[in-house]
């Protein structure tokens, strides 16, 4: 008994290779059907766009074609990915403006509470431990001092007896040597009475025998 002739083909090797090669069709068509079901999973979030895909792919090749041309472009952990990307980005980018003075664009420290350069408030400073706050905080987060909260008497002394030392300290220029006498600015030495030469009347009471 012969082998089923396909196409008209009587040669039992010719029909053979038609009928491996009709298989291999068949099973390309299959996995065609899964690649696209699974590649639109990974590109879409919509369950029903993911059912019209495979749908689309159950037409023999033409509906995978179709997808290929129509599908995302990218993975939903690749957009994922960037997003994240672009988030980071942005985050560095606020800090960067926080570390510039919203008034001049000089480079400011977080702990600033004024600007070096054009003299602006940035940030008040907490009553209690004067560590600088932000606008936005409600409790200082160093002291847990509300905010506006009046200090200690020992520390608002101790703060009030800092700020001339302060003043005085920023004001003031390097030591200065105390000023030295006039007779040491002109050149001249200061003898003890001792070394000082006596007076003739001097040396006669001192010669004179004791009666």
């Amino acid at each position: 008994m012969g082998t089923l002739a396909i196409f008209g083909i009587n040669n039992d090797g010719l029909n053979l290779a038609v009928n491996l090669l009709l298989l291999f069709l068949v099973v390309l068509w299959f996995a065609l059907v899964y690649w696209t079901y699974a590649d639109a999973r990974r590109r879409m979030t919509d369950p029903m766009l993911v059912g019209c895909a495979a749908a689309a792919s159950l037409f023999p090749y033409v509906g995978t074609i179709v997808y290929m041309i129509v599908r995302p472009p990218e993975y939903l952990e690749d957009r994922h990915e960037r997003e994240l990307e672009v988030a980071a980005a942005e985050a560095r980018l606020a800090n960067f403006e926080d570390l510039s003075c919203p008034h001049c664009g000089f480079e400011i420290e977080k702990a600033f509470l004024r600007c070096p350069s054009c003299l602006r408030r940035l940030k008040e400073p907490c009553t209690v431990c004067g560590k600088p706050l932000d606008p936005r905080w409600k409790i200082c987060p160093y002291c847990e001092a509300e905010v506006g909260q009046a200090a200690p008497e020992g520390r608002q002394r101790q703060r009030q007896r800092r700020a001339p030392a302060a003043r005085g300290s920023g004001n003031a220029g390097p030591a200065r040597p105390a000023p030295a006498r006039q007779a040491d600015t002109q050149g001249a030495t200061v003898e003890s009475p001792a070394a000082r030469p006596s007076r003739p009347s001097e040396r006669a009471g001192r010669e004179r025998p004791a009666s």
